[in-house]
């Protein structure tokens, strides 16, 4: 028995042994396919793979096992040369052991032998195999172990060549894991990490499917902020409908309420007119004990004819009192330079009937009773007598009628009579010019002087009395009739102006709301000036922010005063300044 001092192998004569060498140690030179180790003989290649390159041996098996399921075992050749692998390979089972990952998964728990116990284990193997390796054609191995070493790897699944084994086996475990029916543990995968949230995943359709949570999750955030959003744009709506609805209803519950003091305030409340009113305050002094009953039936009587034939009862009259003035400034009043009177006049004040809303039906009463004392008017006034002011009002009502001032009739629902309306400069323009008196207004709309003054209102009415200055007497008599005086409230009537010696201006003045017993005291012989105190009004006196006055001028003809009531559809007047 012969035994060969390389690898211990024993043979039975020289000729083995030659034969041995040759295939063992010299022709057969074994490479490893996957290092390229070399000087080393067949076992220890076997060895050497098994225990480095464990994982690339097992791809290999799974490659053959794949190929006998796609393309069967009709090659003999090919069948000789994978027999021949799976003997050699199955030679050496316990050669995975040194490697950690893999024995806990195909070894007994007991496989923890060293390193040179598995190389005499792998050598008494490899001598038990010499009898199989000698069945197999040599041209085959060598043919075998040169494909494998020399020819590029090539993917038994889709075809693809690499340049190496370690981008094949990458190819392999990426793209066809499925084929594999044991996972490769030695080659890390390669790990995703979350963009959003950095968590990492091993997979990218795992991944794929949890960033789509993530932004799901982000679309229904911002789906219910949105939500939110629009719920609390639609409550804030809401509530600023809520505050604005109640603040119109506030406004027009306050309009309403000022609607109808002012209703009542100028008469328009529906309470009744002059007849109503008078009836009333009659009672009232009755109950009280200041009238008697009889009175009181007789001044009902009285009332009652005047209104039936439309004129005035003189009750509230005041005569003579321009002669009275005129005496006066004769002989009096020291500090006065000049004094320039209108044409006479009767002073009216107000009566139970028409107390606090009558000013300007009295006015008109004065400003006619000068007129129908004027020859001048006597052709448009001729047949007139003071109207009571229920037939004032019916006619403003026919003046309106016949279209003058459309806009004032409209702002009085078209009716003055069973009221208590007021009327200002715009009616008595309507029914003057209605009866062919020719007039104007003068709108005063704002302050000429100091501290809110209208001096322009004195020097106007100066130049209006004062054109027909004769001589240059003190007192003038002038035949001018007197001016209606119009402000927020209140009118009065304009009888003359007093040019005082230090240059000052001070206007004379009936107000209707003056009774009788104060004006009769201007008609004593020995009037003092403390009387003409309620006649005076200074440029002081009258702060008013807006003043108005109809001035009669003379007299229309019929075809003037057609133009002038196309001209009243939209009334105007002379603004000063």
């Amino acid at each position: 028995m012969l035994s060969c001092d390389i690898c211990g192998e024993t043979v039975t004569s020289e000729l083995d042994m030659k034969s041995h060498l040759l295939i063992a140690h010299m022709e057969n030179e074994v490479i490893c396919p996957f290092c390229k180790l070399s000087g080393v003989n067949y076992d220890e290649v076997c060895f050497h793979i098994e225990t480095a390159h464990f994982e690339q041996n097992e791809l290999e098996r799974h490659f053959e096992k794949t190929n006998k399921m796609q393309y069967g075992t009709s090659d003999n050749r090919k069948d000789n040369t994978q027999q021949c692998r799976m003997d050699v390979n199955s030679s050496m089972p316990s050669a995975c052991a040194s490697n950690p990952k893999i024995s806990a998964r195909s070894l007994p728990e007991d496989s923890t032998l060293k390193h040179k116990t598995f190389y005499s284990e792998n050598l008494t193997e490899s001598r038990k195999l010499k009898s199989k390796e000698k069945q197999c054609d040599l041209s085959q191995i060598k043919g075998s172990i040169y494909d494998t070493m020399h020819s590029p790897p090539e993917c038994p699944f889709c075809g693809k060549t690499e340049d190496c084994t370690q981008d094949m086996e990458t190819h392999v475990k990426t793209k066809h894991a499925s084929f594999l029916d044991t996972a490769v543990e030695d080659c890390d995968p390669p790990l995703y990490d979350c963009p959003m949230c950095g968590l990492i995943c091993t997979n990218y359709h795992i991944l794929q499917e949890h960033v789509d949570l993530h932004l799901e999750e982000s679309n229904f955030r911002q789906g219910m902020e949105r939500v939110q959003c629009s719920r609390d744009l639609e409550l804030a709506h809401q509530l600023q409908q809520e505050e604005d609805q109640k603040r119109r209803s506030e406004e027009s519950e306050q309009e309403r309420d000022e609607f109808q003091k002012l209703q009542r305030q100028y008469g328009l409340d529906n309470s009744g007119g002059y007849k109503q009113q008078q009836l009333r305050s009659m009672e009232r002094e009755v109950n009280s004990g200041r009238m008697p009953p009889s009175e009181f039936h007789r001044r009902k009587a009285d009332m009652m004819e005047s209104l039936a034939v439309g004129i005035d009862d003189g009750k509230t009259r005041t005569s003579g009192i321009i002669e009275a003035l005129y005496r006066y400034y004769q002989n009096a009043a020291p500090d006065v330079r000049h004094v320039w009177l209108s044409t006479v006049l009767d002073h009216f004040h107000s009566s139970f009937g028409d107390k606090g809303w009558g000013c300007g039906y009295r006015n008109f009463q004065m400003l006619l009773s000068s007129l129908l004392q004027n020859d001048a008017y006597d052709d448009c006034l001729k047949g007139m007598s003071i109207p009571c002011i229920p037939k004032i009002q019916s006619m403003i009502e026919d003046a309106w009628r016949e279209g003058f001032d459309p806009q004032g009739a409209s702002q009085l629902n078209n009716k003055l009579q069973g009221t208590r309306a007021w009327i200002g400069a715009c009616e008595i323009y309507t029914l003057l010019t209605s009866l062919r008196v020719k007039c104007r207004i003068v709108d005063f709309h704002k302050s000429t002087g100091p501290l809110g003054t209208h001096p322009r209102l004195f020097e106007w009415i100066l130049n209006y009395y004062s054109s027909e200055r004769e001589g240059g007497p003190k007192v003038v008599c002038t035949t001018k009739p007197p001016i209606y005086l119009q402000h927020q409230g209140h009118s009065r009537t304009v009888i003359g102006i007093e040019e005082r010696k230090n240059r000052t201006l001070c206007l004379l003045i009936f107000d209707p709301g003056c009774p009788s017993r104060e004006m009769q005291k201007l008609l004593k012989q020995d009037m003092e000036a403390s009387n003409l105190k309620q006649l005076r009004k200074f440029v002081g006196n009258l702060k008013h922010k807006q003043y108005q006055i109809v001035a009669v001028e003379g007299v229309l003809t019929a075809e003037e005063k057609i133009v002038r009531r196309q001209a009243s559809q939209v009334f105007t007047a002379e603004k000063i300044p």
